[in-house]
Formats: C-alpha cells, sequence, structure tokens
C-alpha cells in the first residue's frame, strides 16, 4: 500500500481528508498528519511516504518551502497541492520542484480520490520502469556461452570492479594476452566494449548495495570504483533512469 501524508494547518480539511477518504479501497494507508510545513517536513523524513497531499499556504513554512527542501535532500516522494484559486499562481510554482499534481479548493466529491489514483498509476508505473532496468542490466551481464578469455575477462571484472585504475590493459596483462586482442574477442562475443561492461557491473553491484539501504551514497560511490559521486550519479541515472538517492528512496519504501 502506498503511504500517505496530510499537511494542512486548517484542522477540518486535515481531519476531513484523514478520515472522509476509504484510503484501503485507493491502495493506501495515512501514516502521519501535519498542520504545517514544518511538522511535514519532519514527518516525512520520519515515515518515508510514497504521496504527501499538502495545502500551500500555511504558518512557519509553506508547502512549496517544504517540498522545496525535501527535493534538496533527494526525497523523490510525490506531492499533490491544495490551493484556493486566489493563490492558483502558487500552484504554478510548484510545477518548478516537479509537484505531481493540484487541486482547487474546495474540490468536488470524489476529486482527490480520482486525483490520488492517478499519481498511483505514476508511482507504480515508476517502479516497473526501475523493475524492468533491473531485469534488463541482469540479462546483459550474463556469462552465457563465451570463450575461456572472455569468461576469465568477466570474472576478473567480479572480483576487481571496485578498483579505480580497472581497464582493458589491467584485465588484458592478467590473463597474458593484448589489450587490443582482448577488446576484439569481448565486443564480438558480448556485444559491449570491456569498458562499458565495466560501468554496467559496477552500476548493478551498486544498484544491489543501495537497495540494502545500509550505505550512503557516496559510499557506495567508493565501494565500487567511482572517486567522483557527482559522474557516479551522472552515469546511474543515465542508466537506470534514476539518480542514486531517489533510488534508494524508492527501494526503501518498496
Amino acid at each position: 500500500m502506498l503511504k500517505v501524508l496530510v499537511v494542512d494547518d486548517e484542522k477540518l480539511v486535515r481531519k476531513g481528508i484523514v478520515l472522509g477518504v476509504d484510503w484501503p479501497a485507493l491502495g493506501c494507508i495515512v501514516v502521519a498528519e501535519a498542520s504545517n510545513g514544518l511538522e511535514g517536513l519532519e514527518a516525512a523524513r520520519k515515515y518515508n511516504p510514497d504521496l504527501i497531499i499538502t495545502d500551500i499556504k500555511m504558518p512557519k513554512m509553506d508547502g512549496i518551502e517544504m517540498l522545496g527542501n525535501l527535493r534538496q535532500a533527494n526525497k523523490n516522494v510525490h506531492v499533490i497541492f491544495l490551493t484556493a484559486y486566489s493563490d492558483f499562481s502558487y500552484a504554478q510554482r510548484a510545477v518548478k520542484f516537479s509537484a505531481s499534481d493540484y487541486l482547487l479548493k474546495p474540490f468536488q466529491d470524489g476529486e482527490l480520490e480520482e486525483t490520488v489514483l492517478r499519481v498511483q498509476k505514476k508511482i507504480i508505473d515508476e517502479r516497473k520502469q526501475i523493475n524492468s532496468d533491473i531485469k534488463q542490466i541482469s540479462m546483459m551481464l550474463k556469462k552465457g556461452d563465451k570463450s575461456k578469455y572472455v569468461m576469465e575477462a568477466i570474472d576478473y571484472v567480479a572480483n576487481h570492479y571496485n578498483d579505480r585504475k580497472l581497464c582493458v590493459d589491467t584485465i588484458a596483462e592478467s590473463l597474458g594476452i593484448s589489450g587490443g586482442h582482448l577488446s576484439h574477442i569481448f565486443r564480438k562475443e558480448t556485444d559491449y566494449t570491456i569498458m562499458s561492461y565495466i560501468t554496467r557491473y559496477r552500476i548493478r553491484t551498486a544498484m544491489n548495495m543501495l537497495r540494502d539501504c545500509r550505505y550512503k551514497v557516496y559510499e557506495v560511490a567508493e565501494l565500487v570504483g567511482y572517486r567522483d559521486i557527482t559522474y557516479f550519479s551522472s552515469i546511474f541515472k543515465k542508466m537506470v533512469g534514476v539518480s542514486p538517492s531517489e533510488y534508494q528512496d524508492r527501494s526503501r519504501r518498496a
């Protein structure tokens, strides 16, 4: 079930959302509620909701500032903003922080439920895509029916992927053949260059570590052979479709 956090300074509105919606029927559960953005930020950090339904204009911290703080912390939570028509410009600003949707107060019966289901579909589709990417990367890395040198090269990568200096020549030297010859047969039998294979192996290993949630992103980057966390994050997002932080956050909520 999707975890939902409701944030609104108007108690009647907040309680109406928490108690007036059949959340289990929507495949959701309300894990917390808050009366302002500051409390909402703390609740989001504590409960890791999949979806936040929040008012925009609130005391202490408004909804947009709260979302901005969450985005800076790499929280990829989905957000539905509630806003009065007179504050519509605020809702437009929310788009800059990747708000999932917004509703104008007062909303009609069933309108909130429809919006939640629409966002829920986005979340499910994203998770399916991540799982598909994992399977695809795993298939790429299977040994299959390979020659002796290619299989030995694959084993070498598996044992030395965390070495920042790992390269074609290093592997070839360990096998007693030239780098050119190894590059040729490896590309012929796998359809990948050795360096692209090393990258894929590292990223797959990083995905496993991030799902474990015991390591911070910078620690994972170092453990799989990347000194530059920005470069690691760029490569990871290019292959997986989301940043390492987003991937770990979603794995934690799955």
